[in-house]
């Protein structure tokens, strides 16, 4: 099963299913939607049911789109003009460059809201939904991504500690990163004390995967990147290569990779738990220098 192009089918089924109040609109969305990108978040989910024994269902996949869909809506906003300012996602035009600004913030306020709808309609148990609801909302509302989206904003230009650049990253890369976790732990019907290891574990891939991204920032090329290099460091950001230096940075993204997988590796023995693919998946987020 190809599960990338099967969370695709998720998203439109969803925008298809319902009568269509202005096609610009869902134009401006799936422009988006379809632009690539490894859909990492929801493939973490997947990975992880299947993990814990389950077969994959449309359900699953629907609460996959539904990630999926809070993701591409935080791109479209980050790429605005008052937000980093950026021509290119995934190696297209942005969504503001190839509509214009009113679309593309109403494509994003749309993904943001319709998420929560596409989970309500997943057949899976109302208290399971509710969970997800509820978490995916903390996840990437005023406590989770967009709390560090602010601080992010308001950082920039100035000398900000390790402490506050993890807080800005915890909460604007992480928590959407620790949802699938939760999300699977949640729909697995695991213990608590199972799931609290799989949320630490999101936190180590959260903040490994926004270490990995301030790396390439200063190291790759637009071809690598999709998307325009060096733009923290034109922005004034404090990141940790610009706070700890690249070979320090290498070593935080190596120890937070090595402390998930070791959390996967003790799952496997207690929890009947296979961990190939989500380790797979994490050794595919090293970046050697």
């Amino acid at each position: 099963m190809d599960k990338i192009k099967a969370i695709d089918k998720a998203i439109h089924r969803y925008y298809r299913s319902h009568n269509v109040v202005s096609s610009d609109l869902i134009d401006a969305i799936l422009y988006s939607v379809e632009s690539g990108g490894k859909r990492i978040r929801p493939m973490i989910l997947l990975d992880l049911l299947e993990g814990f024994g389950l077969e994959l269902t449309a359900a699953h996949f629907d609460v996959a789109a539904a990630l999926e869909m809070v993701h591409t809506g935080s791109l479209i906003h980050d790429d605005l003009p008052a937000m980093d300012n950026d021509d290119y996602r995934r190696g297209r035009l942005t969504n503001h460059k190839q509509f214009d600004e009113a679309t593309a913030i109403l494509a994003g306020d749309s993904l943001f809201l319709d998420a929560t709808g596409l989970i309500a309609r997943a057949d899976l148990d109302v208290t399971i939904k509710l969970d997800l609801m509820q978490h995916l909302s903390h996840c990437s509302g005023t406590f989770g991504m967009v709390g560090g989206q602010m601080l992010d904003m308001k950082g920039e230009g100035k000398s900000l500690t390790l402490d506050q650049v993890q807080l800005i990253h915890a909460n604007k890369t992480g928590t959407l990163l620790v949802f699938p976790f939760m999300a699977a732990g949640l729909i697995a019907k695991q213990t608590d004390a199972v799931i609290r290891q799989l949320e630490q574990a999101g936190r180590l891939i959260g903040q490994a995967f926004q270490v990995r991204d301030d790396i390439l920032d200063v190291t790759a090329d637009f071809e690598t990147l999709g998307k325009t290099p060096n733009k923290d460091l034109t922005a004034g950001k404090s990141t940790y290569p610009a706070l700890l230096g690249l070979d320090q940075s290498y070593a935080v993204l190596e120890d937070s990779l090595n402390q998930a997988i070791a959390i996967f590796q003790e799952m496997a023995r207690k929890a009947s738990f296979k961990p190939d693919a989500i380790v797979a998946m994490i050794e595919r987020l090293r970046c050697h220098a």
